[in-house]
């Protein structure tokens, strides 16, 4: 009876698993390094976790930051991953996620909970002279939401219980939101069992990733099977996977993002970030 059993629970498992459409797998590996500031064992504000990495296109230059407290570290490196920014250069905001903004060819973001929204303004050569507030105010659907934008709508994402919201760019007002089907492709269509939507806790439950890649722009982490999910923006169905390496870094919130066409993933005792391509 015990032999029928487990070959019966295995039986269901294996159509429960094949039900679900397959999808195109691409697999990534490493090609850039970039080492954030500070030494965790020394330094009294290195911070923990990664906020998020930007690309500046025409400065040809990343900005990364950590993620909890305005005194952790933002660090510029150049195209090639070497670090151009002091140790001592602060977020002075509370980052949580960052964004190029074409129209205003500045590096923005949101912060912690009701700090609102603010961009970094440059000198000449792409270095922080200061922060500029652009709101004061709770926008985004939670404190630890990190903000992901698509340049093409205007529009800045959050994940947030298994949706995305969608805010306007330049007037930070929420819009329409979108219902992630995870896992699940067009053709499998809506899980009848889903009533309310959720982020099931197989994923990175803070951060969405764009990638500006058709029917592939939404991107979602999933540390247990190293690969991450792209979703099709306008309808929420899955379309798409990208396998990473087994040593690359997984986290179940924070220390993902998505700029200059790679997929970054921090490495929390090596306060490195890894872009993968």
């Amino acid at each position: 009876m015990r032999y029928f059993f487990v070959t019966l629970v295995m039986t269901v498992s294996f159509f429960s698993a094949s039900s679900q459409t397959s999808v195109p797998v691409t697999r990534v590996k490493k090609v850039k390094t970039l080492k954030m500031a500070r030494d965790k064992d020394i330094d009294p504000m290195p911070g923990t976790r990664g906020a998020s990495v930007a690309w500046h296109p025409v400065f040809k230059k990343y900005y990364a930051a950590m993620a909890g407290n305005i005194g952790y570290p933002l660090c510029i490196f150049d195209a090639a991953g070497k670090r151009v920014s002091p140790d001592s250069l602060n977020c002075e905001v509370d980052v949580r996620g960052l964004w190029y903004n074409a129209d205003k060819k500045t590096i923005q973001g949101n912060s912690f909970d009701a700090g609102g929204w603010f961009r970094y303004d440059h000198d000449t050569k792409g270095m922080i002279r200061e922060v500029q507030y652009l709101t004061e105010e709770m926008t985004q659907p939670n404190a630890q939401s990190v903000g992901a934008a698509n340049s093409l709508s205007k529009q800045i994402m959050f994940l947030h219980q298994g949706e995305i919201w969608f805010y306007s760019m330049e007037e930070p007002v929420k819009g329409a939101t979108l219902t992630i089907h995870w896992g699940r492709t067009k053709a499998d269509g809506m899980d009848p069992e889903q009533t309310d939507p959720v982020t099931p806790s197989a994923y990175n439950s803070t951060t969405v990733i764009y990638t500006g890649i058709k029917r592939a722009e939404l991107g979602f982490l999933k540390p247990e099977s190293y690969e991450i999910e792209l979703y099709d923006v306008k309808t929420g169905f899955l379309t798409r996977s990208v396998k990473l390496p087994a040593d690359a870094p997984m986290n179940a919130s924070f220390n993902f993002a998505y700029a200059n066409g790679m997929y970054w993933l921090f490495n929390i005792e090596t306060r490195e970030w890894s872009g993968y391509k």
